[in-house]
């Protein structure tokens, strides 16, 4: 049996119908920039955040780049985040002009660990003039920004305490983690704003690039707007000059609400599958996620750490189980952030995580068989390795 990363398909059938129907509609109407199906769509997906405002855009990187410009970060300053994300995380602060500055993360979660967080905020940074400036650089500190990974949340309590202390505004990455929640808070309502991506690959996924912007403030919510479009607050009138052209597209918005009543039942699944792996697999030499407690985990991957993960990855595809990898080089070790000055060894979970993580098959319409399949195939082929260390 041949076993899949993904399978898109099966979930675009599910919603073939309505979607076929819908864009029929947007035709007729020729409203494909703006209009009401996405406001229903905007409606809809802040109510699921438990969110009083919603904000389309063009992508996951326009949501995060939008959302650290409306929360005043500057060109210059300092957003805190991890090395273990994809790049956009990263890419939104350089796109402002901001610089980031890295925490590792935690062993178990995978996000942003707190003890460093608040080692790095106490101990690397000084009040001066009432704005909180690392020492070393002399930049302010300007955000907070956590990444929900893999479809977990963050330890966001003690984190937006760190916050209200410094006073930081916290920005949620939240591109993984659609429906994902925090002590039974969705993600998308745990901090100052938050920024979702609907790749199509997400748990919630356009047909194309799609993304999202919640938050409860008002004065943030009129931002993102202005700022998603040219600048302007009404038509040919532009009061800020770092606008940009980030509109949620109505093909896509539509895609998005006819996805979006179902998006419980499939993380539901997804969890199912999880727990069937985590029965095949909790005696084989591998490293497995771990829920934490606080937590109630989407698995928009399903991410074990494994010996010899290149050797480990050839084996399962000479067998037919595709596998993925997030992320295989962490960002402090990129070409694209050479002149932060970092280097080998200086975040090491972040760096163990990235040379061992490999994503298992993980989609909302897997069956138990191919679950069986992926199982059995990762058991032969971890026992062709050397031992893991689990130091």
């Amino acid at each position: 049996m041949q076993v899949p990363f993904v399978d898109l398909r099966a979930m675009h059938e599910e919603v073939r119908q309505e979607i076929q129907t819908k864009w029929s509609k947007l035709i007729d109407d020729s409203a494909f920039v703006g209009g009401p199906a996405v406001t229903e769509f905007e409606k809809a997906f802040a109510t699921f955040c438990d969110a009083r405002h919603c904000v389309g855009v063009g992508s996951g990187t326009d949501a995060l780049r939008i959302a650290l410009q409306a929360v005043g970060v500057m060109s210059g300053e300092l957003v805190v985040t991890v090395p273990h994300t994809f790049i956009a995380t990263v890419e939104a602060i350089t796109q402002v002009g901001a610089v980031p500055a890295f925490v590792d993360i935690d062993p178990v979660s995978y996000t942003m660990d707190i003890a460093g967080l608040e080692q790095f905020l106490r101990q690397d940074c000084v009040r001066r003039d009432d704005m909180l400036v690392h020492r070393a650089t002399g930049r302010r500190i300007a955000c907070l920004l956590p990444v929900h990974l893999y479809g977990q949340p963050a330890d966001m309590d003690p984190l937006m305490g760190l916050g209200r202390e410094f006073g930081l505004p916290v920005v949620e990455d939240a591109a993984q983690a659609h429906g994902a929640t925090y002590r039974g808070r969705p993600c998308g309502s745990l901090a100052t704003v938050g920024a979702f991506s609907f790749y199509p690959g997400k748990n919630l996924g356009a047909m194309g690039e799609a993304g999202a912007i919640t938050t409860d403030d008002p004065k943030i919510v009129d931002r993102c707007r202005v700022l998603r479009e040219h600048g302007q607050r009404e038509r040919y009138l532009h009061i800020r000059a770092d606008g940009s052209n980030a509109r949620l597209d109505a093909v896509q918005a539509v895609v998005l609400s006819a996805k979006l009543p179902r998006l419980h039942d499939w993380n539901e699944h997804r969890r199912q599958v999880a727990a069937w792996y985590r029965e095949r697999l909790s005696d084989a030499d591998l490293v497995l996620p771990t829920e934490m407690p606080y937590a109630a985990h989407v698995y928009h991957v399903y991410v074990v750490q494994v010996a010899d993960r290149n050797g480990v990855r050839q084996r399962l595809g000479d067998v037919g189980v595709a596998t993925g990898l997030h992320y295989p080089v962490p960002l402090h070790l990129q070409d694209a952030y050479a002149d932060l000055g970092l280097a080998a060894g200086d975040f090491p979970v972040s760096e163990t995580v990235a040379s061992r993580g490999l994503s298992l098959p993980m989609f909302p319409h897997m069956t138990e068989a191919q679950v069986d399949r992926a199982a059995s195939a990762v058991r032969e082929a971890v026992t062709q390795a050397p031992a893991l260390d689990r130091r």
